[in-house]
C-alpha cells in the first residue's frame, strides 16, 4: 500500500479560540477523517510540553521550547520573540524531522512569511493561505506572491487586488465553518433561553460578537443604536447585546457614556471560570460571584480564555433579534458567517472582506462608510455611518415576519454554499491530491545565521538595525513595523552602543547554529536500528570518576540485555572505555545531557533512551552523598569489573 501524503498544517492550534484555530480545527478534522492523509500540526503559541496538544487524533506539535530558560532567552528580543510564536524558532528543525509532502502556512502573512525564503519551501509542495484587510495590499503580501506557487486568501476584494498587480495565480479560498454547530433553534426553546437570561421575549436585541479590538468600531455601533431608538416609533425596548472582554481594547461604559447609551440597555456575556457556564446581563464588572456554582469572583466577560462552546454561542446568537457588525477593516469575520448560519438578518459595513458578505446572494444589509487613512500604515480604513447603521436596524426592526425568515435562510444557505468545511475541505482535499509525494533531501535545509559576517558602515541607524536582523539572523521579512525593529530604535535612542547591540545579535547568531550543529551532531552518533532500546550513561569527567564507573557496566547489561549502552562523557576522557565489552558506543557528553526529560523524554518530545543514568549529577553538580561520614553502606561486594 502506498504512503500516505504527509501533510504539515502550520496554524494556531486547533483548541484556540481564534479565527486561524476554528478553521484549523474544521479543515485538519475533515482532512483527517477521509483517512487519505498523515497530518501534522504545527501549532503556534504552543510550548512543545502543551498537554493539550497530545488530545488530537493526529500528530500536533508546539514550536517554542518546554524549557522556560530557553524561552527567556527568546523573549529578550521582541522580534525574535513574536516570530518564535509564530512558529520560526523550530520550523526548521520541525520541517527536518517530519519531513512532509506538503506545507500549508495558515496565518496572517507576517506569521509565515519567513518560511518563504526557506531552501525547503519550493522544493516541496506547499500553499499559503492567509488573509489580507485593506487596501492597498499590504507591501510584503505583494512582494512574496511571486514567490509562493498556491497562493490563497480568504477574502476575494484582496485576491481582485493582487489579480489587478499581476499576480493572476493568486486564489481566494475562505476560511472554513463546522455549520452543524450553529443553526436557528425554534420558537419555544428561543422563549426558554430569554427567559433564564432575564430578557422580554418583545425586547429587540441587537447583538455584536467580536475580539474588542480597536478596529471594531464600538463607538459607531453605540451612536447608530442610540440614533436607532430615538428615532423608531413604538419601539417595546431594545438591548445590545455585546459579547465581548470588557477589559480590553474599547471602554465600553466610557464609550457608551460619551454616546449617550444607558449601560442599563448594553448586555454582556459572563463566562465561569469553575463551573463554565454562561450568563448574558447588565455588566457588573469583572470577578463576580457565579450564580450557579458559587465560585467567588468567578464570572469574567467572555475572552480567548474564558470563552463560551460553540454550542453556547449558538445560544448567545439565538438571543439576537439582527446582528450588526461594523468594523475598519477584517480578514473574513467570522462571527459574521456564524450569525447568517442561525438564520440572522446582518448589517456589514460593505469594506474589505465585508464587500463579499454584502453582496445580493448574502442576505446582508450594507453599512455606508466613509474612508480614512490609518496613520502611519497609510492602509485605507472604514469608518461606519452611524446613521446607516440606525436606519438598517429600523428597517430590519419593521420588517415584516416572512420577509425576515426568508433573509434568514438566504443568508444561511449564502455561509453554507461558500464557507462550509464540506466545501473548502472538499478544495484543499482537491489539492492535496495533485500533489506528489516529495523527494528532497531534508539534510541540506537550513539556512544558517552568519554570527561573523562583517558589518559595514550603515550611517542611517533605522537601516543599520534592518541589517543586522537581514544578515545576521537571517529573518529576511523583518521591516520597520516590527516591534523588535522599535525597540532597538528605542535602545539607541536611550544610549545603548551600537557595538553592544550588535554584539548581541552575534550571541543569538551564533547560540542557535551551535545548537542546530550540536543537536544534528548528537542524534547522527546514534544508531538508527537501536531505537527505543538504549540506554544512557552520564559521567561527563574525570578520568578517574569514569575508570571507577566502569564496574558497573556488567550489572546494567545483565539487567538489560536487550538493550545497547551508550556511555556519554567528554572526548578527552573517553580513552578509558576503549574496548570495554559492555558498551555500544561511547558519544560525546553535551549540555543538554544535564536534562534527563531532553535524554528520556517528556510530553511531546520522545527522548533518545528509554533510561539515562546521570551519576555525576550526585558527585560533580551537587555533593550529596558526604553525609558527615555517619551514613552506612548499602553495597559491601561490589567488584571491580572492566
Amino acid at each position: 500500500m502506498q504512503d500516505k501524503l504527509k501533510v504539515f498544517f502550520h496554524s494556531d492550534s486547533s483548541f484556540a479560540k481564534t479565527g486561524f484555530g476554528r478553521n484549523a480545527r474544521a479543515i485538519i478534522n475533515y482532512l483527517h477523517e477521509t483517512g487519505k492523509y498523515e497530518i501534522v500540526q504545527y501549532c503556534m503559541g504552543c510550548q512543545e510540553n502543551t498537554q493539550q496538544l497530545k488530545k488530537t487524533p493526529w500528530r500536533s506539535i508546539g514550536c517554542l521550547p518546554a524549557d522556560n530558560n530557553e524561552l527567556a532567552k527568546i523573549q529578550r528580543d521582541p522580534s525574535y520573540a513574536r516570530q518564535a510564536g509564530y512558529g520560526a524558532h523550530f520550523i526548521d528543525k520541525a520541517i527536518k524531522e517530519e519531513k512532509p509532502d506538503v506545507y500549508l502556512g495558515v496565518q496572517d502573512i507576517w506569521g509565515v512569511d519567513y518560511c518563504i525564503e526557506k531552501p525547503w519551501f519550493n522544493k516541496i509542495n506547499h500553499a499559503i493561505w492567509t488573509t489580507l484587510d485593506s487596501l492597498p495590499i499590504l507591501p510584503n503580501a505583494v512582494e512574496k506572491a511571486s514567490k509562493i506557487k498556491n497562493y490563497w486568501i480568504w477574502a476575494d476584494f484582496a485576491t481582485k487586488a493582487l489579480h489587478e498587480l499581476g499576480h493572476k495565480h493568486v486564489k481566494t479560498i475562505r476560511g472554513a465553518l463546522d455549520t452543524k454547530h450553529f443553526y436557528k433553534v425554534d420558537k419555544d426553546q428561543s422563549k426558554k433561553l430569554r427567559k433564564f437570561h432575564g430578557i422580554d421575549e418583545n425586547t429587540f436585541v441587537v447583538g455584536f460578537v467580536f475580539r474588542n479590538q480597536l478596529r471594531k468600531s464600538v463607538p459607531n455601533l453605540l451612536l447608530g443604536f442610540k440614533k436607532f431608538k430615538q428615532k423608531t416609533k413604538n419601539l417595546h425596548s431594545a438591548k445590545l447585546l455585546l459579547h465581548t472582554h470588557f477589559s480590553e481594547g474599547w471602554d465600553i461604559p466610557r464609550e457608551a457614556k460619551n454616546a449617550g447609551v444607558s449601560m442599563d440597555d448594553i448586555l454582556c456575556t459572563y463566562t465561569c471560570r469553575s463551573c463554565k457556564s454562561y450568563f448574558v446581563s447588565n455588566f457588573k464588572g469583572q470577578d463576580q460571584k457565579c450564580p450557579l456554582c458559587g465560585s467567588e469572583k468567578g464570572l469574567v466577560t467572555a475572552n480567548t480564555q474564558d470563552g463560551v462552546t460553540e454550542a453556547q454561542l449558538n445560544e448567545i446568537y439565538n438571543l439576537m433579534d439582527v446582528y450588526v457588525h461594523p468594523f475598519t477593516s477584517g480578514g473574513q469575520e467570522i462571527p459574521i458567517q456564524e450569525a447568517k448560519l442561525c438564520e440572522l438578518i446582518t448589517l456589514v459595513t460593505n469594506y474589505s472582506c465585508g464587500e463579499d458578505l454584502c453582496v445580493s446572494s448574502s442576505g446582508s444589509m450594507p453599512l455606508k462608510w466613509t474612508e480614512y487613512w490609518e496613520p502611519q500604515t497609510h492602509f485605507i480604513k472604514a469608518t461606519t455611518d452611524p446613521d446607516s447603521i440606525a436606519s438598517n436596524l429600523s428597517k430590519v426592526y419593521r420588517m415584516p415576519v416572512a420577509r425576515k425568515s426568508e433573509l434568514g435562510k438566504k443568508s444561511r444557505k449564502f455561509v453554507i454554499d461558500n464557507f462550509s468545511v464540506e466545501v473548502i475541505g472538499g478544495k484543499i482535499e482537491e489539492f492535496l491530491d495533485g500533489c506528489e509525494k516529495t523527494i528532497y533531501d531534508f539534510n541540506d535545509q537550513e539556512e544558517k545565521k552568519d554570527p561573523y559576517v562583517e558589518v559595514p558602515e550603515i550611517q542611517d541607524d533605522e537601516e543599520w538595525i534592518l541589517w543586522l536582523y537581514h544578515n545576521i539572523l537571517k529573518m529576511k521579512g523583518l521591516d520597520k513595523d516590527d516591534d523588535g525593529f522599535k525597540y532597538w530604535k528605542q535602545e539607541l535612542t536611550n544610549g545603548k552602543s551600537k557595538k553592544d547591540i550588535e554584539n548581541y545579535f552575534r550571541e543569538v547568531a551564533a547560540k542557535e547554529n551551535f545548537k542546530n550543529d550540536k543537536n544534528s551532531a548528537f542524534e547522527e552518533s546514534l544508531d538508527k536500528e537501536d531505537k527505543g532500546k538504549r540506554i544512557a550513561f552520564v559521567m561527563p569527567e574525570a578520568i578517574g570518576d569514569l575508570y571507577l564507573c566502569t564496574s558497573l557496566f556488567k550489572s546494567i547489561k545483565d539487567q538489560y540485555p536487550d538493550h545497547n549502552l551508550y556511555v556519554c562523557c567528554k572526548p578527552e576522557f573517553s580513552q578509558v572505555l576503549q574496548g570495554n565489552p559492555y558498551i555500544h558506543k561511547v558519544i560525546n557528553y553535551i549540555q543538554e545531557m544535564d536534562d534527563i526529560t531532553w535524554l528520556e523524554g517528556k510530553g511531546d518530545h520522545q527522548g533518545y533512551f528509554e533510561i539515562a543514568f546521570m551519576p555525576y549529577v550526585g558527585t560533580q553538580r551537587f555533593l550529596n552523598y558526604m553525609h558527615n561520614g555517619k551514613d552506612k553502606i548499602a553495597y559491601k561486594d561490589l567488584k571491580y569489573e572492566s
